[in-house]
């Protein structure tokens, strides 16, 4: 048996095999390669189709879901672990969210609406009639708060990553085909509306749009919402309807949504109106006039005068002596008559409710949070025009040429109106003080307010002043009557009492174009002195007085304190005030 052995110059018999044996697999794989690539590439065709033809037929929200939903249709988990149902208001599948207190709407092209949850703590706005439209013109996308922002049934909070980015610009899109569309964007699940904002320190306010129906006998003010945007829950809130939410004096009124159910067996209408309505309680620390302006009037002010009187109002704990010494600004407000809501048995039915009342500080209007950018001066000489007094451009009586000619000697003397209070801070020795204004050069006009002051007539005493003094206290509530560069002569008691003062008083007195003048009596011209020795801590140290809490401070220098001025050491600031009266 012959054996032929291999040498290197000899070629292998199986290379040629096994060579086109790889180039038969070679070209099978890449055929199979151009195969797949091409299916792909087909079905990344069809899908660019599909979602084309789906954007322009109504079907935005189903490639929506395409994209964000697991397999599982009744939970699905997304980009950030969060594990929600569609009905929730994570959900794409639906672009309307409730939340708790602050709301936003997104603006369609063809007028409809969704709303979208902002952070809480915002003043959204969206009355109607142009009320509370400050927010607007400021750069502020539409969608902007799409951007990391959910509603606070979220378990964590938002992180922004492209995931997101891409879900919100897919939302954003389906948005903008909107108005090419005639079906609506709203899904079944949480209404709109109402919007509760519970977020402000000083109030709670519920705003209706659409459906409202109030019912007085049991303090309650429904929304039905309509047919498609009724969801399987009601949603309660309970607030104090005035300006002071934690106030207990104030009795609370129960805002509710209606669910499916409930909505169709809501109560009919007995009467139905075509303008606002405004629920608002009269009752809390009203009867003082710093509280009557602060607590209720200016608040009604920003939450109505965008109105021009289109507006009714509902007045829980009406007090009829508050409607009868304030009727002229109330009905200057609304036109129509005011109801007295817990004695109104019936149905009322408005197509948009505000309930409670909007207030941004003590006696202040915050012009960058008011409707049309309204201010404390613009209150004013609002409250000016409703008494019928002198317009903003007449001087203040000193200054009255007519006037002065009229006088026997040709010289008119500054008017000063010196206001004594009833009980606590009042001053001891009044007529002396009178006196000592008197020798100043002033005409004196001595008052002690009374409740029975009507403030028709009342209000244009205090017009032909050009000096308004008085301790610190409601009396000096009157300064929204006096004119433009007049003065505002505030006598500040003993105990570190120059900070609420200026806050109370001095401040908005500026605020409206007035002269503020502030005299800060001596240790020994408080009455605290001889009743408390020198040596007691409320003469020698306010500051651990009020240390000890606001009640003690409220005690001594608000209470039980009364004033005995030195009219020797108060009488340059009484030439102070001739001085600034003469430029």
């Amino acid at each position: 048996m012959v054996t032929q052995s291999k040498t290197p110059a000899e070629p292998s018999t199986t290379m040629p095999t096994a060579t086109a044996v790889k180039g038969v697999v070679a070209k099978t794989l890449a055929h199979h390669y151009q195969a797949v690539a091409g299916f792909l590439f087909g079905f990344f065709l069809v899908l660019l189709l599909y979602s084309f033809l789906s954007g322009h037929l109504g079907s935005g929200d189903a490639i929506v879901r395409a994209v964000t939903q697991q397999s599982t249709p009744a939970v699905h988990t997304d980009q950030k672990g969060r594990t929600t149902s569609p009905t929730s208001p994570m959900s794409l599948s639906s672009n309307t969210t409730q939340v708790h207190g602050v709301g936003n709407n997104l603006e369609r092209d063809n007028g409809q609406k969704n709303d979208a949850s902002k952070k809480i703590g915002e003043d959204t706005e969206h009355n109607v009639h142009g009320t509370d439209k400050n927010n607007q013109g400021q750069g502020c996308s539409k969608f902007d708060n799409l951007e990391g922002k959910y509603t606070e049934q979220s378990s964590q909070p938002p992180v922004n990553d492209a995931s997101d980015k891409m879900e919100e610009e897919l939302i954003q899109q389906d948005i903008d085909q909107a108005g090419t569309r005639n079906e609506t964007n709203v899904k079944h699940g949480a209404p709109r509306k109402p919007i509760c904002d519970l977020s402000d320190p000083r109030y709670d306010v519920c705003e209706i749009s659409g459906d409202a129906r109030t019912m007085g006998s049991n303090r309650t003010i429904l929304y039905v919402p309509p047919v498609g945007e009724r969801g399987a829950d009601s949603h309660d809130w309970s607030i104090r309807d005035q300006s002071r939410k934690y106030l207990e004096y104030i009795n609370k009124v129960t805002v509710r949504s209606l669910n499916a159910s409930a909505s169709q067996a809501a109560p009919g209408c007995t009467s139905r109106h075509a303008v606002p309505a405004v629920v608002f309680a009269m009752n809390g620390l009203t009867s003082n006039p710093w509280h009557d302006f602060s607590d209720v009037l200016i608040p009604l002010f920003l939450s109505t005068r965008a109105f021009e009187g289109e507006v009714q109002f509902l007045v829980s704990d009406l007090k009829p002596w508050f409607v009868d010494k304030y009727r002229l600004i109330l009905t200057n407000l609304s036109r129509y008559d005011i109801v007295d809501f817990n004695q109104d048995a019936g149905v009322r039915c408005y197509p948009h409710v505000i309930v409670g009342l909007r207030s941004h500080r003590d006696l202040g209007i915050d012009p960058a949070r008011a409707p049309r950018n309204y201010t404390l001066l613009d209150f004013r000489l609002y409250i000016r025009e409703v008494y019928s007094l002198p317009p903003a451009g007449v001087d203040i009586p000193f200054k009255d040429k007519e006037a002065t000619r009229a006088t026997a000697t040709g010289q008119r003397r500054p008017r000063a109106m010196l206001i004594n209070r009833g009980r606590t801070r009042k001053f001891v020795n009044f007529q002396e003080i009178a006196a000592a204004v008197e020798a100043a050069g002033f005409e004196v006009l001595p008052i002690e307010p009374r409740r029975d002051f009507r403030i028709e007539e009342f209000s244009r005493i205090v017009d032909s002043c050009d000096v308004l003094m008085g301790a610190h206290g409601a009396g000096l509530t009157n300064f929204f009557f006096l004119r433009t560069n007049a003065v505002m002569l505030q006598v500040v008691p003993w105990g570190h009492m120059e900070h609420p003062s200026m806050v109370f008083y001095g401040g908005p007195a500026r605020e409206m174009g007035l002269r503020d003048v502030e005299y800060s009596i001596a240790a020994e011209e408080s009455t605290l002195y001889d009743k408390y020795g020198k040596d007691h801590p409320a003469i020698t140290d306010p500051e651990s007085i009020h240390k000890q809490g606001w009640q003690f401070g409220m005690k001594y220098y608000w209470i039980e304190q009364d004033i005995k001025l030195n009219v020797t050491r108060f009488a340059p600031t009484l030439q102070q005030v001739i001085q600034m009266l003469r430029e």
